[in-house]
C-alpha cells in the first residue's frame, strides 16, 4: 500500500470515527434539545469555525507543506525553527480572534435575526452561545500548529488519536451537560446549548493533552534527524515568516468553504423564508440542512478530509522532486478514491432519506426532513472533490487558484442564495450550495490540467464504471424498498431502522462485491490481499 493510501487510510479512520461519534451524540442530543436547539447551536458553530480558520490563516496546514519541503531537502532544523516561530504566532492570533468574537457576538446575532417572535430564537440567544463557544480560540490555533508539523514529518498518528480524544471528551460534556442542566436543573434550552458550545474548550484541552504525550515520545527523533542532517539553508526568521505566509495564504479561504456557505445561508435563510411566509418551518429546515442533517451527509467526505490532509506532503514532495510520472499517479488515486467510496455513499443516502432522519431523530418531521436530506446529499461529493482538487493545487504551488475559484462559487451563493429560497423553498439553499461549490469544483479541475498538462482519460474511465455500479445498487436499493415495503411499517421508528439496515446491507454490499469482483477496487486503493494470502499467512 503506498504512503499517500497509509496516511489518507490512517486521517480517513480518524475523521470518520470523529463524525460517526458527532453524528451519533446529536441522536440524545436532537432528544434534550430539540429541532430549534440544534439550529442555535449551529448559529453559534458557524461564525465559530471560520474564527478558527482565520486565526490560524491557513498556517497549520502551510507548516505541513513547508516542513514536507524542507525535510524533502534535506534540511530539518529549519522546520523545527519555523514550528516555534508558527506557534508563537498562533498563541497571538487565538487570543485576538477570540476578543474579536467575544465582543462582536451581539453584533452578529442582531444581523442573523431579523423577527421579533419571543418565542422563537432571539438575539440574545444567540449572543450567548456564540460567546461560549469562542473560549476554545485561546487554545485550539496552537494545537492545530501541532498536528500541522507532525503531517509534515507523515506521521498521521498524533492527529489521528488526537482528533478522535477530542470528540469523545466533547461529545460527553455536551450530553452529561446537557442532562443536568435540563433534567436536573430544569434549566432552558438555551443555556444547554451555550455549555454544549462551550464543550469545543473542554475537547481541545483533551487533545492538547494527547499531542503532548507524542511530542514527548517523538522528541528524541527530531533532534536525531537535525544532528544528522546534510543540508542547511540558514534562513532567517523573516524569510522563514515570508515563506511560510506565501504557502499559508491561500489556506485561508479554501478552508472555510462550508463554513462560508453556511454562513451565508444564516445571514439570508431566516429573512428570505420569513419574507415568502414559511415563517413557521424556518428553525426547523435549517436546522435539518444546516446541523442535523448536515452531520449525516458530512460523514463520507470524511475519506476527501483524511485524503487531502495526508496528500499535500506526499504531492509537494513529488512536485518538488520534479517527478511528474509519480504525482500523475497520485493525482489520480487522489480523484478515484473519493468516486470510488463517495459516490455510491450518497446515492444510498438519498434514496434512503427517510429512514436515515426517521431512525436517527423520529418520525415526527420526516415530510419535511427526508426530502432535504435527499436534495443535500449529492453535495457532499462536491465538498469531498473541492478539498481534494484544493489539496493538489496547493502541492503544485497552484493554491492562489484555489482561492479564486473558492471566490468565484461563493459569489454565486451570495447572489443567488435568496433568489433560489424564493423560488424553491428551503431546499433553494441546499440548490445554491450545490451550485457554488460545483463551480469551484470544476475551475480547480480545468487549472490542474493546464498547470501540468493533466489529463482526465483514466479518472473519466473509472468514473463510467462506478457509475455503471452505483446504479445497480440504486436499482437492488429500489427492489428492497419496494419489496419489503409491503411487511414492514413505514410508520414505526424499528421499521424504519430495519429497512435502512437491510438497504445499506443489501445495496452496499452489492457494490462491494461488483467492484471488488472488478478489480475496480482493486486497481484504486492498490493491491489486494487476497484470501489464498490470508489463509497461508493464518496457517504459518
Amino acid at each position: 500500500m503506498s504512503n499517500i493510501v497509509k496516511g489518507a487510510f490512517l486521517l480517513t479512520v480518524a475523521s470518520f470515527l470523529s463524525k460517526f461519534l458527532g453524528m451519533i451524540y446529536v441522536i440524545p442530543f436532537n432528544a434534550l434539545v430539540g429541532e430549534t436547539g440544534g439550529t442555535l447551536f449551529s448559529f453559534a458553530y458557524t461564525p465559530y469555525s471560520i474564527f478558527i480558520s482565520l486565526s490560524t490563516v491557513g498556517i497549520p496546514v502551510a507548516v505541513s507543506k513547508f516542513v514536507s519541503r524542507y525535510n524533502s531537502l534535506g534540511d530539518y532544523e529549519t522546520g523545527m525553527r519555523l514550528f516555534k516561530v508558527a506557534s508563537m504566532l498562533m498563541a497571538c492570533t487565538g487570543i485576538l480572534a477570540f476578543l474579536i468574537m467575544f465582543f462582536s457576538a451581539e453584533w452578529l446575532a442582531e444581523w442573523m435575526i431579523t423577527s421579533d417572535d419571543p418565542k422563537g430564537i432571539t438575539v440574545e440567544d444567540v449572543t450567548f452561545v456564540t460567546r461560549m463557544v469562542s473560549i476554545a480560540l485561546l487554545i485550539i490555533p496552537v494545537m492545530s500548529i501541532v498536528r500541522g508539523f507532525f503531517q509534515g514529518h507523515e506521521s498521521m498518528k498524533p492527529t489521528a488519536v488526537s482528533q478522535v480524544i477530542e470528540q469523545i471528551v466533547r461529545i460527553t460534556f455536551i450530553l452529561i451537560g446537557s442532562f443536568i442542566i435540563l433534567k436536573i436543573f430544569d434549566g432552558s434550552i438555551v443555556t444547554a446549548v451555550g455549555f454544549s458550545t462551550f464543550a469545543a474548550f473542554i475537547g481541545a484541552l483533551a487533545s492538547c493533552v494527547i499531542l503532548f504525550m507524542f511530542w514527548k515520545i517523538r522528541k528524541p527523533y527530531f533532534n536525531k534527524q537535525i544532528q544528522s542532517q546534510t543540508q542547511s539553508y540558514n534562513r532567517s526568521t523573516k524569510e522563514l515568516i515570508v515563506e511560510l505566509f506565501s504557502y499559508a495564504g491561500p489556506f485561508i479561504l479554501v478552508g472555510l468553504a462550508i463554513p462560508l456557505y453556511q454562513l451565508v445561508d444564516q445571514f439570508t435563510f431566516e429573512r428570505a423564508m420569513v419574507a415568502t411566509g414559511l415563517e413557521d418551518t424556518w428553525e426547523l429546515a435549517y436546522g435539518v440542512i444546516n446541523y442535523y442533517g448536515h452531520k449525516v451527509v458530512i460523514i463520507p467526505m470524511t475519506i476527501a478530509t483524511g485524503l487531502s490532509l495526508s496528500l499535500l506532503p506526499t504531492l509537494t514532495k513529488s512536485y518538488t522532486q520534479n517527478n511528474k510520472q509519480l504525482l500523475t499517479k497520485q493525482i489520480n488515486q487522489a480523484l478515484q478514491i473519493v468516486l470510488v467510496l463517495v459516490v455510491p455513499a450518497f446515492v444510498g443516502m438519498a434514496m434512503l432519506s427517510d429512514e436515515i432522519y426517521g431512525s436517527l431523530y423520529g418520525l415526527e418531521i420526516i415530510p419535511i426532513a427526508g426530502p432535504l436530506l435527499a436534495w443535500y446529499a449529492p453535495v457532499v461529493l462536491l465538498f469531498g472533490l473541492f478539498s481534494v482538487t484544493a489539496a493538489i493545487l496547493q502541492g503544485i504551488n497552484e493554491q492562489r487558484f484555489a482561492v479564486f475559484n473558492l471566490l468565484a462559487g461563493l459569489l454565486t451563493k451570495i447572489l443567488l442564495n435568496i433568489q433560489f429560497i424564493h423560488w424553491f423553498g428551503a431546499k433553494g439553499a441546499i440548490f445554491g450550495t450545490a451550485l457554488a461549490s460545483g463551480i469551484a469544483v470544476v475551475l480547480n479541475l480545468w487549472r490542474i490540467k493546464i498547470a501540468i498538462d493533466f489529463n482526465y482519460k483514466e479518472t473519466m474511465k473509472r468514473t463510467t464504471l462506478i457509475s455503471i455500479f452505483v446504479i445497480i445498487m440504486a436499482v437492488v436499493i429500489w427492489l428492497v424498498q419496494f419489496g419489503f415495503g409491503f411487511i414492514i411499517p413505514n410508520d414505526e421508528r424499528w421499521g424504519v431502522i430495519l429497512m435502512l439496515v437491510l438497504g445499506v446491507t443489501i445495496g452496499g454490499g452489492v457494490y462491494l462485491y461488483l467492484a471488488s469482483v472488478s478489480t475496480l477496487l482493486e486497481r484504486i486503493l492498490g493491491s489486494r490481499i487476497s484470501i489464498d494470502k490470508l489463509k497461508r499467512k493464518r496457517n504459518k
